[in-house]
Protein backbone atom coordinates (compact mmCIF):
# COMPACT_ATOMS: atom_id res chain seq x y z
CA UNK A 1 0.00 0.00 0.00
CA UNK A 2 1.58 3.63 -1.20
CA UNK A 3 0.89 6.34 1.48
CA UNK A 4 1.61 9.40 -0.04
CA UNK A 5 1.82 13.03 2.01
CA UNK A 6 1.02 16.28 0.65
CA UNK A 7 2.01 19.38 2.61
CA UNK A 8 1.33 23.14 2.77
CA UNK A 9 0.10 25.59 5.07
CA UNK A 10 -2.99 25.92 3.01
CA UNK A 11 -3.93 29.35 4.14
CA UNK A 12 -6.27 29.51 2.33
CA UNK A 13 -6.77 26.05 0.18
CA UNK A 14 -7.09 27.14 -3.06
CA UNK A 15 -8.77 25.38 -6.21
CA UNK A 16 -5.16 24.67 -7.17
CA UNK A 17 -4.80 22.50 -3.91
CA UNK A 18 -7.81 21.27 -4.58
CA UNK A 19 -7.04 20.24 -7.78
CA UNK A 20 -4.00 18.59 -6.72
CA UNK A 21 -5.30 16.87 -3.88
CA UNK A 22 -7.82 15.44 -6.61
CA UNK A 23 -5.23 14.48 -8.79
CA UNK A 24 -2.69 12.65 -6.17
CA UNK A 25 -5.31 10.81 -4.80
CA UNK A 26 -5.39 9.02 -7.93
CA UNK A 27 -1.20 7.83 -8.10
CA UNK A 28 -1.74 6.62 -4.46
CA UNK A 29 -3.66 4.16 -2.09
CA UNK A 30 -3.46 6.53 0.98
CA UNK A 31 -3.11 10.14 0.59
CA UNK A 32 -2.83 12.58 3.99
CA UNK A 33 -3.26 16.08 3.11
CA UNK A 34 -0.82 17.46 5.93
CA UNK A 35 -1.38 21.13 6.90
CA UNK A 36 1.77 22.58 8.11
CA UNK A 37 3.04 25.99 9.68
CA UNK A 38 5.53 27.71 7.66
CA UNK A 39 7.49 29.80 9.75
CA UNK A 40 7.69 32.71 6.89
CA UNK A 41 4.77 33.17 7.13
CA UNK A 42 2.19 34.68 9.36
CA UNK A 43 -1.56 32.77 8.80
CA UNK A 44 -4.65 34.21 8.36
CA UNK A 45 -6.09 31.05 9.75
CA UNK A 46 -5.77 28.63 12.85
CA UNK A 47 -4.11 24.91 11.71
CA UNK A 48 -8.31 23.66 13.25
CA UNK A 49 -9.58 26.46 10.66
CA UNK A 50 -7.27 25.03 7.99
CA UNK A 51 -7.77 21.26 8.56
CA UNK A 52 -11.89 22.32 8.58
CA UNK A 53 -11.82 23.54 5.40
CA UNK A 54 -10.16 21.07 3.43
CA UNK A 55 -12.05 18.46 5.44
CA UNK A 56 -14.85 19.99 3.90
CA UNK A 57 -13.92 20.22 0.18
CA UNK A 58 -12.38 16.19 0.09
CA UNK A 59 -15.05 14.66 1.54
CA UNK A 60 -15.83 13.22 -1.48
CA UNK A 61 -12.25 11.11 -1.68
CA UNK A 62 -12.44 8.28 0.46
CA UNK A 63 -8.71 7.53 0.47
CA UNK A 64 -7.53 11.25 1.22
CA UNK A 65 -7.57 12.43 5.15
CA UNK A 66 -6.39 15.68 6.41
CA UNK A 67 -4.19 16.05 9.23
CA UNK A 68 -2.01 18.75 11.12
CA UNK A 69 1.18 18.14 11.78
CA UNK A 70 4.04 20.12 12.85
CA UNK A 71 7.88 19.84 12.64
CA UNK A 72 10.07 18.56 9.71
CA UNK A 73 7.67 16.81 6.83
CA UNK A 74 9.86 13.35 6.99
CA UNK A 75 9.61 13.32 10.33
CA UNK A 76 5.94 13.24 10.01
CA UNK A 77 5.76 10.87 6.90
CA UNK A 78 7.93 8.52 8.95
CA UNK A 79 4.84 7.86 11.75
CA UNK A 80 2.29 8.17 9.38
CA UNK A 81 4.77 5.35 7.22
CA UNK A 82 4.12 7.25 3.83
CA UNK A 83 6.80 7.00 1.41
CA UNK A 84 5.60 9.59 -1.23
CA UNK A 85 5.83 12.92 -0.89
CA UNK A 86 4.01 14.91 -3.36
CA UNK A 87 4.68 18.80 -3.97
CA UNK A 88 2.84 21.08 -6.88
CA UNK A 89 4.92 23.32 -9.27
CA UNK A 90 3.49 26.47 -10.95
CA UNK A 91 6.43 27.53 -12.49
CA UNK A 92 10.09 27.84 -13.13
CA UNK A 93 10.64 29.01 -9.52
CA UNK A 94 8.59 25.88 -7.89
CA UNK A 95 11.01 23.70 -9.31
CA UNK A 96 14.45 25.13 -8.17
CA UNK A 97 12.51 25.11 -4.82
CA UNK A 98 11.05 21.96 -5.00
CA UNK A 99 14.23 20.48 -6.34
CA UNK A 100 15.95 21.11 -3.43
CA UNK A 101 14.01 20.19 -0.87
CA UNK A 102 13.25 17.20 -2.43
CA UNK A 103 16.92 16.66 -2.26
CA UNK A 104 17.15 17.82 1.29
CA UNK A 105 14.20 15.54 2.33
CA UNK A 106 16.30 12.35 0.70
CA UNK A 107 19.07 12.95 2.82
CA UNK A 108 17.05 12.94 6.14
CA UNK A 109 15.46 9.86 5.20
CA UNK A 110 16.26 7.93 1.99
CA UNK A 111 12.98 6.04 1.77
CA UNK A 112 11.41 9.10 0.87
CA UNK A 113 10.53 9.85 -2.99
CA UNK A 114 8.74 13.05 -4.00
CA UNK A 115 6.73 13.34 -6.97
CA UNK A 116 5.78 16.79 -8.31
CA UNK A 117 2.73 17.12 -10.20
CA UNK A 118 2.54 20.54 -12.58
CA UNK A 119 -0.53 22.76 -11.94
CA UNK A 120 -2.90 23.28 -14.79
CA UNK A 121 -3.86 26.41 -15.73
CA UNK A 122 -5.72 28.29 -14.45
CA UNK A 123 -4.47 27.23 -11.41
CA UNK A 124 -0.67 27.59 -12.26
CA UNK A 125 -1.02 31.48 -12.02
CA UNK A 126 -1.96 32.07 -8.44
CA UNK A 127 -0.74 31.61 -4.67
CA UNK A 128 -3.04 31.72 -1.53
CA UNK A 129 -0.79 34.89 -0.40
CA UNK A 130 -1.82 36.38 -3.81
CA UNK A 131 -5.71 35.79 -2.75
CA UNK A 132 -5.42 36.98 0.62
CA UNK A 133 -3.99 40.21 -1.09
CA UNK A 134 -6.57 40.61 -3.53
CA UNK A 135 -9.21 39.60 -1.08
CA UNK A 136 -8.47 42.57 1.23
CA UNK A 137 -8.47 44.80 -1.43
CA UNK A 138 -11.90 43.63 -1.79
CA UNK A 139 -11.99 41.59 -5.05
CA UNK A 140 -14.11 38.61 -5.06
CA UNK A 141 -12.14 35.90 -4.77
CA UNK A 142 -14.45 33.12 -5.19
CA UNK A 143 -12.88 31.42 -8.85
CA UNK A 144 -9.60 30.85 -7.02
CA UNK A 145 -10.76 29.56 -3.83
CA UNK A 146 -13.96 27.34 -3.05
CA UNK A 147 -17.07 29.43 -2.21
CA UNK A 148 -17.58 28.04 1.79
CA UNK A 149 -13.59 29.28 1.65
CA UNK A 150 -14.26 33.21 0.29
CA UNK A 151 -16.84 33.36 2.55
CA UNK A 152 -14.94 32.50 5.44
CA UNK A 153 -11.66 34.42 4.05
CA UNK A 154 -13.68 37.75 3.84
CA UNK A 155 -14.85 36.86 7.25
CA UNK A 156 -11.60 36.66 8.71
CA UNK A 157 -10.05 40.14 6.72
CA UNK A 158 -13.00 41.94 8.55
CA UNK A 159 -12.46 40.44 11.39
CA UNK A 160 -8.47 41.61 11.32
CA UNK A 161 -9.68 44.85 9.70
CA UNK A 162 -12.11 45.75 13.27
CA UNK A 163 -9.12 44.50 15.64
Amino acid sequence: MITAVFPGSFDPVTRGHLDMIQRASRLVDRLIVAVMVNTSKQPLFSMADKVAMISAEVQDLPNVEVQAATGLTVDFMAKMHATVLVRGLRNEQDFGYERDIAWMNKSLNDQIETICLIARPPYAYFSSSLIKEVAKMGADVSKYVPDAVAQLLQTRLRERANE
